[in-house]
């Protein structure tokens, strides 16, 4: 097998260019003691990201809203949101959430 040496460097350059954001700051941040006012802030990044990747394939449709009479994603995601709050199992949500869309697209 050969190994071609510009993909093989073009694989380490993608290695490194992910590795160096998520890790110096991390190293950086664990030698300081944040105050609790940005650790409150730092515990509603991933709810805030989560939220923002949702609503946009919930709402958008080819880069314009989608209206909410064909809106069958947004359907789906109402019983999803009542499974995510009942339970708050990451398996339960996504399995409801897999049902759902797939019960409407088969009726709809």
């Amino acid at each position: 097998m050969e190994v071609r040496w510009d993909v093989f460097l073009i694989i380490l350059g993608t290695a490194f260019v992910t590795f160096i954001p998520r890790v110096v700051p991390l190293m950086i941040l664990s030698r300081f003691e944040l105050p609790e006012w940005g650790m409150r802030w730092l515990n509603y990044v991933p709810i805030s990201v989560m939220a923002a990747l949702i609503g946009q394939e919930i709402f958008l449709n080819d880069g314009k809203f989608s209206s909410l009479a064909n809106n069958i994603e947004l359907f789906a995601a109402l019983p999803t949101f009542l499974v995510a709050i009942k339970t708050r199992s990451l398996l339960g949500t996504v399995l409801a959430g897999i049902v759902s869309i797939m019960i409407l697209r088969m009726f709809f």
